[in-house]
């Protein structure tokens, strides 16, 4: 006898668990894991659909107890099928629940109505509607009347602007409808995130020599019988994005649908318009800013095949195609793509395991690959190309590194060094544009005292409070405000203040230095509203603003060609961050930040300002010399056993009581002691997560290292048995993350 444990309603809070039933006998030999099926429900046996996520020889009830399932649901959902088959995978590899996965990889059946739009039709002929108007004005129907003869002029009105125009109302079209005289017709249509009319058609560009031949090298590859995912390895401005286009047209005119993965919501401008211009209505997009109805639509198109490429952040990955031919993740650098809520998934590694799944191709980009794609690359697990010179020779930008330990010794005390603030001014009398950025937002930040060293902290989180211009302390991670205080609440001393390096101070020191200059802010702050990036963005490639000032998201992906200056306020603050990949985030986005300038036919420049510029990220960087940055960096993974030199697998716990949650990793962190001795296991740990306590829960972390990773696994599935077994764990919440 056969079980399958399905999963009936994942948007159901209550049914966040799968139940037993037994497989009909007939069906056995049909039964896989994905699956669609229709179950007997409740007391009253009420049909529902639901996932198979596990098939098993045992029951877990008195089989007499076990209800069979009824059938197995059409083919139409073999989209479902994969989607849920990719949330298996998921489930067992990131140590989530099956619950977990499948909200992960499945729209939530949220309650969304369908968009329609009404119409009047004419169900009669023009000359007996005519006659009909006339004899209705005769009498005291006069709004009947004009409604029928502007149907004589157009037989499909619109509902709303008859309502409007004509002052139809329901008790006028009623008589009509009941006569059969006009009908109404309710079309279904889509919400639609693009503006179609505003982007104009393109024709794709003919590939320079040098992207031919990456053209040539990916298409060998796809030849193959088991084709390797391809990394294209390309400087700023080397033109990624036109080869891209030219495989998505090649995958496309197979008929096979693409998935474009971008790193960032404010990319999605940019990055859209272009596939728009190229590949017109074939193009959607999805992010989190868009309405859940237009969302539950793109969702609706893919799946029905009326769109063949869809663009959007890590939640792309999961979009319905049933013809998948080809996943591309621009800017596979970006620690966006790492999702921080469990499964704690890396898109990159979701990516190649769904193409694996539907036979499909996986192309990666970037100017500054990650550690762990670049070291696959040269071992041979990826296919590695490279694009070594910009798109039509264009020089890169000429870099300056700025110490700003010298500015201090000068007596410049402003956050402008005195070479940034002549290439701005130099930029302005030109009339080009600029590009300021620091690696944070707001405008200020902790406040300390100058006598003890204090730093005023939020009651409720391990973290600084943070200055804003309205006088108030804010934490960014609950939302606890209190008054500025003018004493410290330490020692008594009016010496308090707050460390001023936000993009709101350096949006006013521009205004105050160079007083006719247009300044624009993009920053967290800037952009909560749906809309609020297009509309900055579109006015800067407009040249509606001079310098464009934000945080790291202006450094992305960009590309605005009269932008000839880029400059780095403060370089390094990234280097004082509690993680091992600083150096690395530090070189990939000071390269990202330096390629912004000079991609039109105008030479750039860029001005780094930083505190250690002897720092081997910060060289690098200003050379853009990824190789000499990899070697340099991969020698320190080495050395401390740290990603990709080594398998790392960190073992997260929250929970509201501290005294539990230390007793707890306690336990925990021993048991791994005990069953690693056998592998030579490296623990750190437990320890407290960089922030302790976030909104009165605390957080623990242990951290395990390993050359295998099969090693980490299997410890990772017997901590998650030790922790199904013991009660105590019940309260805290237990992620794992593999890095």
């Amino acid at each position: 006898m056969m079980y399958a444990d399905i999963i009936v309603d994942i948007s159901h809070e209550k049914l966040d668990r799968s139940f037993q039933y037994r497989v009909p006998q007939e069906l056995e030999s049909q039964i896989h894991i994905g699956m669609v099926v229709s179950i007997p429900f409740g007391n009253g046996n009420h049909e529902r659909r639901g996932y198979v996520i596990g098939l098993s020889r045992e029951p877990k009830l008195a089989p007499v107890k076990i209800k069979p399932f009824k059938e197995i649901c059409s083919s139409e959902e073999t989209t479902e099928e994969k989607l849920i088959a990719l949330a298996a995978w998921m489930k067992e590899r990131y140590g989530s629940t099956m619950a977990q996965a499948l909200k992960t990889v499945l729209p939530v059946r949220e309650k969304v109505k369908s968009k329609e739009k009404r119409y009047v039709l004419l169900n009669i002929d023009r000359e007996e509607a005519l006659a009909l108007a006339q004899n209705l004005e005769k009498g005291r129907c006069k709004a009947r009347a004009r409604l029928l003869r502007a149907l004589c002029e157009e037989p499909k009105l619109d509902y709303t602007r008859a309502s409007k125009e004509l002052g139809m109302t329901a008790a006028v079209i009623a008589p009509l409808v009941e006569q059969g005289l006009v009908h109404i017709q309710q079309d279904e249509i889509y919400r639609i995130p693009i503006e179609e009319g505003s982007i104009p058609r393109e024709k794709l560009s003919s590939l320079t020599e040098a992207q031919q031949e990456v053209l040539c090298q990916i298409q060998e590859e796809w030849q193959k019988e088991t084709p390797r995912p391809v990394l294209i390895h390309g400087v700023t401005g080397s033109g990624k994005t036109q080869v891209y286009m030219k495989l998505i047209e090649q995958v496309a005119a197979q008929g096979k649908q693409v998935i474009v993965l971008i790193p960032e919501i404010s990319l999605t401008y940019q990055t859209v318009r272009r596939f728009y211009g190229w590949f017109g209505d074939k193009v959607s997009v999805l992010n989190s800013r868009l309405s859940m109805g237009e969302r539950y639509d793109q969702f609706r198109r893919a799946k029905r095949g009326e769109i063949q490429i869809m663009v959007g952040p890590r939640s792309a990955l999961f979009t319905p195609f049933s013809n998948l031919g080809l996943i591309i993740i621009d800017e596979e650098h970006e620690q966006t793509y790492k999702s921080e809520n469990s499964p704690r998934y890396h898109a990159r590694e979701v990516a190649v395991q769904r193409a694996a799944q539907e036979g499909a191709h996986v192309v990666l980009g970037s100017a500054t690959p990650s550690l762990e794609a670049y070291s696959r690359a040269v071992s041979g697990e990826y296919l590695l190309t490279k694009l070594t010179a910009r798109f039509e020779d264009r020089p890169l930008p000429e870099v300056s590194v700025v110490d700003l330990r010298e500015e201090l010794k000068a007596g410049n005390r402003s956050i402008l060094s005195r070479k940034l603030k002549g290439s701005l001014e130099k930029r302005l009398r030109n009339n080009e544009q600029s590009i300021l950025f620091l690696n944070r937002r707001g405008y200020a930040g902790f406040v300390s005292c100058r006598s003890c060293g204090e730093a005023l902290k939020c009651p409720h989180c391990d973290v600084a409070l943070t200055e804003h211009n309205n006088g108030k302390l804010v934490c960014h991670y609950c939302g606890y405000e209190r008054p500025r205080v003018e004493q410290c609440p330490s020692c008594g001393s009016p010496y308090i203040g707050g460390f001023k390096a936000g993009t709101q101070q350096i949006e006013q020191v521009l205004h105050k230095t160079f007083p006719k200059a247009r300044v624009l802010r993009m920053d967290y702050d800037t952009t909560r509203n749906k809309g609020s990036y297009e509309q900055i963005l579109s006015s800067f490639a407009a040249h509606e603003a001079d310098i464009l000032v934000g945080t790291q998201m202006i450094v992305k992906g960009h590309d605005f060609p009269d932008v000839t200056l880029v400059g780095a306020v403060a370089a390094d603050l990234s280097l004082n961050a509690a993680d091992y990949r600083c150096a690395e985030r530090t070189f990939q986005l000071l390269t990202q930040a330096v390629g912004r300038s000079g991609r039109g036919n105008k030479p750039g420049e860029a001005v780094i300002q930083t505190y250690h510029p002897e720092h081997y990220s910060i060289q690098t960087a200003a050379t853009q010399d990824y190789e000499a940055f990899y070697r340099e960096e991969m020698s320190y993974r080495l050395l401390m056993d740290y990603p990709p030199a080594a398998h790392m697998l960190s073992i997260l716990a929250a929970g509201e009581d501290e005294e539990l949650l230390s007793q707890g990793m306690d336990y925990l962190g021993r048991f791994v002691e005990r069953i690693g001795e056998k592998y030579h296991l490296h623990v750190i740990g437990p320890a407290y997560a960089s922030v302790g306590k976030i909104n009165d829960v605390y957080h623990k972390v242990i951290y395990l290292k390993h050359q295998e990773e099969r090693v980490l696994m299997d410890i990772k599935d017997k901590a998650e048995k030790y922790i199904e077994v013991n009660s105590g764990f019940r309260k805290l919440y237990i992620q794992f993350d593999y890095s």
